[in-house]
């Protein structure tokens, strides 16, 4: 069973779990460590074909997004990390502001189309997940489905979706909102989730709530549909998924970022994985994995053939260095929403 993380951007720092991608002996090239915020199925496979590529050694300390992000913000100079990898990009911006990003060299930046590089070059992204309406396909039909995330603030829609408004995955929706939408928009339209959303702990709780007809619609990210029904589809196959496009914040694409601490005394080798993850065999490494079922973000490497072509997906254009955690924390926090 897939072990899930679902840090709310409120948490603070905490105790991670050291996971060790390959044995116990270093590598003839060195040891370095990873901070990680990503999936196991995502970033275990990446990380060995890393490793078996450049006999660079790597230890993994998992964590949810806030917690890492705080966790090496507290750490300082003094953290023992060298690079930090996350599920969604605000937790990266958190990091950032507070200094503890090198800069990424111009060769790793330029495997990365702009959209997935923030505007300070102090990290970069590496694999997308793309916001989606799953839908029960007894409760609604597609004509009935909001034309826009943002008309989920309006009456008819009460009680009848979910969100996982604890979640770092909704709380980078939410900040998606807030920078394409500004602040007074923003802020009605979480007021309105307050009254009508039905609050869930996860996205796969979501999930299974539309499947079983608990409620007709729910906020989720689209590759938690895709690996149920890639395996059993039990929690999916009463279910369909609304694709917003049109660059709706609906659209959003979730960046997951990578960057070298500031902090590495061994930032050679910790540059050395994010161009990895970000260069072809990384890229090629992510679509390949029919667990993980992500955006890979290189436009060289096609995603997995079950998932909705990217080039389809038309999300909005936001600078990732925008996306502002905290900011969002406190207006959900304002609204009763958290």
């Amino acid at each position: 069973m897939r072990v899930r993380r679902f840090a709310a951007l409120t948490m603070g720092v905490a105790l991670v779990t050291a996971v060790t991608a390959c044995g116990d002996s270093p590598g003839a090239n060195g040891t370095i460590t990873l901070y990680a915020a990503q999936h196991q199925e995502l970033i275990k496979p990446m990380v060995e074909a890393f490793e078996k590529e450049t006999d660079i050694k790597v230890n993994i300390r998992m964590g949810g997004d806030s917690q890492l992000a705080n966790q090496i913000v507290q750490e300082g100079a003094n953290s023992p990390g060298d690079v930090f990898v996350t599920e969604n990009s605000p937790a990266m911006s958190l990091v950032d502001r507070a200094g503890g990003f090198a800069k990424i060299d111009d060769a790793t930046l330029a495997q990365v189309p702009a959209q997935f590089v923030p505007s300070s070059h102090n990290w970069v992204g590496f694999a997308a997940r793309s916001t989606v309406l799953v839908y029960n396909k007894q409760k609604l039909t597609p004509d009935q489905l909001p034309a826009s995330l943002m008309d989920l603030q309006q009456p008819q829609w009460q009680g009848r979706y979910g969100v996982a408004a604890g979640g770092a995955d909704f709380q980078a929706i939410v900040s998606a909102v807030l920078a394409t939408k500004g602040e007074a928009e923003a802020t009605k339209w979480i007021e309105g989730l307050k009254a009508n959303a039905k609050v869930y702990q996860n996205n796969r709780a979501i999930l299974k709530a539309v499947n079983n007809g608990e409620i007709p619609a729910g906020v989720i990210y689209h590759y938690y549909w895709y690996q149920d029904r890639a395996e059993s589809g039990s929690d999916s196959n009463n279910t369909e998924l609304k694709f917003f496009g049109d660059k709706d914040p609906g659209a959003f694409l979730s960046v997951s970022g990578a960057g070298v601490l500031s902090a590495s005394k061994q930032r050679d080798k910790a540059a050395q994985l994010v161009k990895f993850m970000t260069g072809k065999a990384g890229q090629e490494n992510l679509a390949n994995n029919a667990e993980a079922l992500e955006y890979p973000v290189s436009p060289d490497v096609p995603a997995n053939a079950k998932l909705k072509p990217m080039s389809e997906l038309d999300p909005p254009v936001i600078d990732i260095a925008t996306l502002n955690g905290p900011k969002v924390v406190e207006l959900m926090r304002n609204a009763g929403l958290l």
